[in-house]
């Protein structure tokens, strides 16, 4: 389990909410007080809030399910990416592609397609074509790329979503709660908490905010991918040591 100071937080910015007029009053029950007109977020909440939100993450990862993360907000985008290419989980930081959730089967035959254009270049199909139609499956290739290239590997529903700023991931959410996806979120004061199962409260806004509260999460997310590669190995090892004994025993 990550270790959680108050500190590292404060020195984030991950305290600073939104103007006290743009808040929401659901939020209320994360909210320390306001400051100059801003709210101001009750860490050792978010503190709590973090430690239970990495221990699940942490176990869906053990499982072997994938935690799909979504942030399409321009301070978030690097992050997400670099954070998720971290654990090997799939992401979403361009334009969410509507039914990403809902109808994955379309979304897997768009991602079998770019299979298909990369098969067609290796094995010299693609040289055959005219110069027009390399250009248009080349366009076509590219916008499959930006739009899906993170998903590649995500054959099946993911196992949970985690998403930095709710409001603007709305359709996200709505897709993952009509599929019963376990949804984690960064909340900050102007959001609406319900229906979120994992409320993170927290700054959504600012990249140091943003930085520190994925940092934790990964690192759990990554014992648990530790946890069960040494668990497989650990049932290889077991399992090669039966056949052995059995061996041995045959003999007799």
């Amino acid at each position: 389990m990550t270790n959680i100071e108050i500190k590292e937080l404060l020195d984030a910015g991950v305290h600073f909410g939104h103007l006290t007029r743009k808040w929401d009053p659901n939020m209320a029950p994360y909210i320390y007080g306001e400051r100059n007109g801003v709210h101001i977020i009750d860490l050792y909440k978010t503190q709590a809030k973090i430690e239970e939100a990495a221990e699940a993450l942490k176990k869906i990862a053990t499982s072997g399910r994938k935690i799909l993360f979504v942030a399409t907000k321009k301070q978030a985008k690097e992050i997400i990416a670099d954070k998720s290419k971290s654990v090997n989980m799939p992401y979403i930081t361009e334009r969410w592609p509507g039914g990403m959730l809902t109808n994955f089967i379309t979304i897997r035959k768009a991602v079998k397609k770019m299979a298909v254009i990369d098969r067609m270049k290796l094995d010299g199909s693609f040289d055959a074509l005219s110069k027009r139609e390399k250009l248009q499956i080349n366009r076509q290739r590219q916008k499959l790329e930006k739009n899906l290239g993170s998903i590649t590997d995500m054959t099946r529903l993911p196992g949970a979503i985690f998403v930095v700023d709710v409001k603007k991931e709305h359709i996200a959410i709505a897709e993952a709660k009509k599929l019963n996806i376990p949804i984690f979120a960064m909340v900050d004061t102007n959001s609406d908490p319900r229906g979120i199962d994992y409320v993170i409260p927290s700054n959504d806004d600012a990249s140091k905010s943003i930085d520190k509260v994925l940092s934790f999460v990964v690192e759990d997310i990554a014992e648990g991918l530790a946890e069960r590669k040494a668990g497989k190995e650990k049932a290889t090892e077991e399992k090669a040591k039966a056949k052995t004994e059995a061996k041995v025993e045959a003999k007799k």
